[in-house]
């Protein structure tokens, strides 16, 4: 028997075999199909400035047409003015599609670069800096032009577009509009229009102070074309002013609907009244046409008979938010009846409290859901990709295979799913737990200073209280979608402090008394996805340590994307170390939210995020809470790649301003500048539009 010794010994000595396979195993050694997807996954800019030049094979595939007729800027922070210049000046001709969306740093002259491209069919331009004249400049040159992204922002003056320009415009196909101002835009000069989306970010006063109205677009260039649309899409931010503008496009819709529409969806927080006009339309399209995406305000559908008149080719998409619609309009008027409806991948009900109970007037929001309504739904949609039930109290009876967590296991081909936390809970409370303390819904007020009553108890991993139970029907039904992208666990009486497209809300309402039994050992469950890229935790009262948080950091290597808010009982922060726990291991972790009142942003905090090398925003919502200038200062210098830092605490304005000064000193090119407050409205230093 040779010894070890022997054996190293004739390793030594042994033919250059091994050398030979570690020259096959080199990058080189690979086939080009496979060097080409790998290269698809580098920023364009490194593939035609770095990597292109590193030796000869990569100069060809680093040019291969896979790769540069598609060339994404989008997020790329490290595209400097010079660099995006010379991708345009080296493949500029191959360029098919650009994508630009929220390169805010570039400036004007430098966005005109895209003129060179002319080969262009499908640019986004949103968040970028361009006037009127650039923009016509520009399109003048693109012929090819098929679909555009852009931003219409005041000072735009459709009169300034070229006959060059609206030439090109009017074989435009698809439009993405984003109003900051009162205006059609480029919308009237786009007569081939098929698809429309409109985002309304209008504020309802200028910053000089002055009221905003829509009678500023009479006299603009008038009438939009619709008379090719098949897809019509508005979003609107919270004002009036948004209302007023987005009905004068519809204005048109309703006196001639097209007869292709296939899509119409309309986005709106809060109410938004039925007019004259808009009756007509939904009239004229209940007449004329067959849908396959439907969005609607809520107050367009509650009490309306509309859902029984409209008529549905292959629909994939729909979305009831918020409607006053009980379970049997859902079945009889959507479902009709439970007919197959494979086609649809999108379901939003969200804040529809009645939509799982047979009669939306006699339920209270304690009763119990109709499992058969449910089971209806599920047998009918049984090819649902995204899946909305929050904002709702959807409790389930007791008895097998009639809870909400075991119907929805059905549908194995969720990618994304957003549930009420007391939706999870078990049907009655289990002999092997402990009953949670009543978590009171806000600290109480009263004169003087606030005493901080949070005391830090976890110490790692407890034997038994992370674990997921195998028992639990939440455990079950994430077994049962392990292709799930997107999760969103809401607590139903939930609102945020600070919500970027509902009116805040100031009087926050207690928790459902469901969910105090919702707590670690659920939370730790999620560990089980190992795809999830999003994450959503809010309003769980049950968590004792978040012990749970460790187990999702470890199990879930994919996460992108992390937002949590007011876990555990309200007035004490009890996650903080396990959250610095987890936040070790989240090395893809690029967007984190934290809402938590008394939240103490200190050292150990921020030097656990700093391990998070990927993150680029972060946006800390802590009412009474504190932080450590210092920890923030070398946070920021240890992580790069961070564009967007928002914190609002309860720190004094003359700390929060010493804390800007010094970061604005530290200045990067692309970085949307921090902005600590104690209440007090945003400055101009930090952006709303990327926030």
């Amino acid at each position: 028997m040779a010894s070890s010794g022997e054996d190293t010994s004739n390793e030594g000595d042994a033919p250059p075999a091994a050398a030979t396979m570690a020259v096959g195993a080199h990058l080189l050694g690979f086939s080009d199909e496979i060097l080409l997807h790998i290269l698809s996954h580098v920023p364009s800019t490194d593939l035609v400035l770095n990597v292109r030049r590193t030796c000869r094979k990569l100069a060809v595939l680093c040019l291969d047409k896979s790769l540069t007729h598609t060339v994404l800027l989008q997020k790329d922070y490290e595209a400097s003015e010079d660099k995006v210049k010379q991708v345009v000046k080296e493949i500029g001709r191959e360029i098919q599609q650009l994508n630009m969306a929220g390169c805010y740093w570039l400036s004007g002259a430098t966005i005109e670069h895209v003129a060179r491209c002319r080969g262009l069919v499908k640019v986004n331009l949103s968040g970028c800096h361009l006037t009127s004249v650039r923009l016509s400049k520009m399109l003048s040159a693109l012929q090819h032009l098929r679909s555009l992204a852009i931003d219409v922002s005041p000072g735009f003056d459709a009169g300034q577009l070229s006959g060059e320009c609206k030439a090109t415009l009017s074989r435009v196909r698809e439009l993405k509009q984003t109003l900051y101002t009162p205006s059609y835009g480029v919308v009237p000069c786009c007569t081939s229009l098929e698809k429309l989306l409109l985002y309304f970010e209008i504020l309802d006063r200028t910053r000089e102070g002055a009221v905003l109205s829509g009678q500023l677009m009479v006299g603009q260039s008038n009438v939009p074309h619709y008379q090719n649309l098949r897809v019509f899409y508005a979003r609107l931010a919270p004002g009036y002013i948004n209302q007023e503008v987005v009905r004068l496009y519809l204005a048109v819709l309703s006196d001639r609907t097209p007869e292709n529409l296939h899509a119409f969806l309309i986005s709106v927080p809060g109410s938004f009244a039925e007019s004259g006009a808009t009756k007509n339309l939904l009239d004229s399209m209940a007449r004329n046409v067959a849908l396959d995406a439907l969005q609607l305000p809520k107050s367009w559908l509650n009490g309306s008979s509309l859902l029984q008149h409209m008529k549905f080719n292959n629909p994939f998409y729909f979305s009831f938010s918020r409607c006053a619609l009980s379970g049997g309009h859902l079945i009889q008027r959507v479902i009709n009846g439970g007919r197959d409806l494979r086609s649809l991948a999108s379901l939003n009900l969200s804040g529809c409290v009645h939509c799982l109970s047979p009669d939306s007037l006699l339920r209270k929001a304690e009763d119990d859901i109709d499992s058969g309504i449910l089971e209806t739904l599920v047998a009918s949609c049984h090819n649902l990709q995204h899946l909305n039930l929050s904002a709702a109290h959807h409790h389930s009876a007791d008895g097998p295979g009639r809870h909400l967590c075991q119907l929805l296991a059905r549908l194995r081909r969720l990618r994304s799913l957003s549930l009420p936390v007391c939706s999870v809970a078990e049907a009655a409370p289990r002999a092997d737990r402990a009953p949670a303390q009543p978590a009171p819904h806000a600290v109480p007020r009263g004169f003087g200073k606030k005493v901080r009553i949070g005391v830090q108890s976890y110490s790692g991993p407890l034997p038994g209280q992370a674990a997921p139970q195998p028992s639990s029907v939440f455990w079950a039904l994430l077994k049962n979608v392990p292709f799930l992208e997107r999760l969103e666990l809401i607590g139903s009486s939930f609102s945020s402090a600070m919500p970027r497209n509902e009116p805040a809300i100031r009087n926050s309402l207690p928790p459902c008394s469901r969910a105090q039994s919702v707590g670690d050992s659920e939370v730790a469950a999620v560990g089980q996805l190992a795809f999830l890229r999003h994450l959503t935790l809010a309003q769980l009262p049950g968590i004792l340590t978040g012990s749970g948080l460790v187990s999702i950091g470890l199990q879930c290597q994919q996460l992108q994307s992390l937002s949590l808010a007011n876990l555990g009982l309200m007035g004490k922060v009890v996650y903080t170390s396990a959250l610095s726990d987890m936040l070790k291991h989240c090395k893809r972790l690029k967007d984190l939210r934290l809402e938590q009142p008394y939240f103490s942003a200190n050292a150990q905090f921020f030097q656990a995020l700093s391990q998070c090398s990927a993150l680029q925003r972060l946006c800390l919502v802590s009412r009474s809470g504190t932080l450590q200038p210092e920890a923030v200062l070398a946070f920021m210098a240890r992580c790069l790649h961070v564009v967007v830092c928002h914190m609002f605490t309860g720190e004094s304005l003359a700390t929060c301003k010493s804390l800007q000064q010094s970061l604005l000193r530290r200045r990067r090119p692309y970085l949307v500048w921090p902005l600590c407050c104690s209440g007090a409205p945003c400055s101009s230093l930090s952006c709303a539009r990327h926030a």
